[in-house]
């Protein structure tokens, strides 16, 4: 993971910020008992992913690298190598 840029972008530390906020608030508001301060919370943790989604799609995340993989045989259907000598 250290070779990778995973999350290191505006979208992503913008979107975690806004929902750790969130996960704060909503904490807070359970432990006050009061069930309208703790939906208020899970309201701004749903915003968090909601302005990390604009985020990247206003080219501020992480860009889709279309990989494509080379389908392997199984072991039981490919050729036996020569050993070399």
């Amino acid at each position: 993971m250290a070779g990778s840029s995973h999350g290191h972008t505006p979208a992503a530390w913008t979107g975690v910020t806004i929902a750790f906020i969130g996960f704060c608030v909503a904490g807070a508001f359970m432990v006050m008992a009061q069930p309208v301060g703790f939906w208020a919370g899970m309201a701004i943790v749903v915003l968090g992913g909601v302005v990390g989604a604009v985020m990247r799609a206003m080219g501020l995340g992480q860009p889709k690298n279309n990989h494509t993989v080379a389908h392997v045989a199984p072991a039981a259907t490919r050729e036996p190598v020569a050993a070399e000598s």
